[in-house]
């Protein structure tokens, strides 16, 4: 490596952030881009380990190492190609990744993890503003054609791949723009969407054509129906195109049913969440749910509550409170025992910095209010013994609540996209498809294909990413017998 003894001599560097009370006054990203000089440092503590396990703990492998050494020695221009060999979109990993790779870095054994989601933001942010990151069109054309249905990070990947091994590529989405979840899962501060934006120039530049409003399958519910314009059947998909894969996410919310379920002011987050991101592109959201001078419960501990937080303290909440299931997690944790794996600990997110009550080991046993409208929620303490949930005697507890988010994850994919193809489903009701074989990513209806959280379940952005590349492989070698793709 560049600098042998440098994670002996420089300590950690945190990306800078704005003040909260200086960033909740809009939606745009507050996390400040390292500067040279701070990444410079960052990758002179990669220790050259001889054995990166970051490499492994990166769902999609990037080559940790290589691209620090790059930054220390300011290639950044030889830096983004290593880092584009792994990885389609790094400015999405390097903006909403937890970084797994940190977790499995050796240094993070006795000290603190070298900053690599800080740096491989550095690098991709570099990219663009050099001009680096250009269209790559296929020098020779297939003549096949490939349907991706979902244009979240595993349609996004797939198509891209797909596209530039020479394929005519069509991506179908069912909302009005292009992105899934990153689109209108992910708040603006924490990703603005003109990183998905220009991907998509990149890839019209590529080939990959973009529908969108769009639904395939059938027997939608109005509330999911009424979004396109357009419903297109599989068998219509299985005569035009010669592969389908099906990329959608795990859009099922995991419902709370209590009594009082019913009640006005009681919301999933993501009938929360996307409203906000609509409106930051322009659009006239009517009957907006908004946190205004409310007193606001999140009911779930994740990155999804978390979202809601930083979205309440933006509109302006009186009071924010979040409940989790799960006990409190330890502070730290016990290193030498599950390094390096994704350590349970406590997290606390930039949203939670902003202003938030938590609170753990909390069950709501009913929801209460007047005139169909929520007031307040009655909840209990619980307690686990033997992976099995109690209610703690004498525990009950009462608070106001004039809204009510619900962020306990997603529990499988819209199941009438996978019955509409008759695609296998496992018991959780995801698409079944092994990742590996003969069979690589293919379910059991004849030329399709399923990829990311609509195969695996809720997840990451970084495995959807990796799925996608995968099974962008698994089509070709599928289409043309053999692929040059890398998996």
């Amino acid at each position: 490596m560049g600098k042998i003894t440098g994670f002996m001599e420089f300590q950690r560097q945190e990306e800078d952030h704005l003040d909260p009370a200086q960033r909740v006054k809009n939606y745009k990203e507050f996390t400040l881009t390292l500067s040279d000089a701070q990444a410079k440092l960052q990758g002179a503590r990669c220790m050259d380990c001889g054995i990166p396990f970051c490499n492994t703990g990166c769902p999609v492998n990037n080559q940790i190492p290589d691209w620090n050494d790059l930054v220390y020695h300011g290639n950044y221009r030889a830096a983004i190609d290593n880092l584009h060999s792994t990885n389609n979109f790094p400015e999405f990993t390097g903006r909403i990744c937890p970084a797994p790779c940190e977790a499995a870095c050796t240094l993070n054994i006795n000290s603190e993890a070298v900053g690599i989601k800080s740096i491989e933001r550095k690098i991709i942010d570099a990219a663009w503003e050099h001009g680096w990151v250009v269209p790559q069109p296929a020098a020779v054309k297939t003549g096949k054609k490939v349907a991706i249905i979902g244009s979240g990070p595993a349609g996004l990947a797939a198509a891209q791949q797909l596209a530039r091994a020479g394929h005519d590529v069509t991506v179908f989405e069912k909302s009005d723009r292009i992105g899934g979840l990153l689109r209108y899962g992910i708040p603006d501060f924490k990703m603005e969407k003109v990183h998905i934006d220009r991907r998509i120039e990149q890839m019209q530049a590529e080939g990959v054509t973009f529908r969108t409003s769009v639904l395939i399958g059938k027997d939608f519910p109005a509330s999911v129906s009424n979004m396109a314009r357009e419903t297109i059947f599989p068998e219509d998909l299985n005569g035009e195109f010669d592969a389908i894969v099906l990329a959608g996410g795990a859009e099922q919310p995991r419902d709370l049913p209590v009594p009082g379920r019913e009640l006005k002011g009681v919301h999933f987050a993501m009938d929360f969440l996307p409203q906000q991101n609509r409106a930051n592109a322009g659009d006239k959201v009517k009957e907006q749910i908004k946190a205004t001078g409310k007193n606001v419960v999140v009911i779930g501990g994740g990155d999804t509550g978390s979202d809601c937080v930083g979205t309440s303290n933006r509109h302006g909440a009186a009071s924010i409170t979040q409940f989790e299931l799960m006990p409190q997690p330890p502070g730290e944790e016990n290193k030498p025992l599950v390094w390096p794996y994704w350590p349970t600990r406590l997290r606390t997110s930039s949203s939670h910095e902003e202003g938030c009550e938590r609170d753990w080991a909390v069950a709501t046993k009913r929801f209460e209010g007047k005139n169909g409208k929520v007031e307040k929620l009655i909840a209990c303490r619980v307690e686990w013994k033997d992976g099995k949930m109690a209610e703690v005697p004498g525990s009950e507890f009462e608070m106001k609540a004039d809204l009510v988010l619900l962020a306990m994850g997603f529990v499988s994919p819209v199941q009438q996209v996978l019955d509409a193809f008759g695609v296998q489903k496992d018991a959780r009701g995801n698409a079944r498809a092994a990742t590996d074989g003969e069979h690589a990513y293919q379910t059991s209806a004849p030329k399709v294909f399923a990829a990311g959280d609509i195969r695996r379940g809720q997840s990451l952005v970084v495995w959807a990413i990796r799925e996608g590349r995968q099974c962008a492989r698994a089509v070709d070698e599928f289409l043309m017998g053999s692929s040059v793709l890398p998996r």
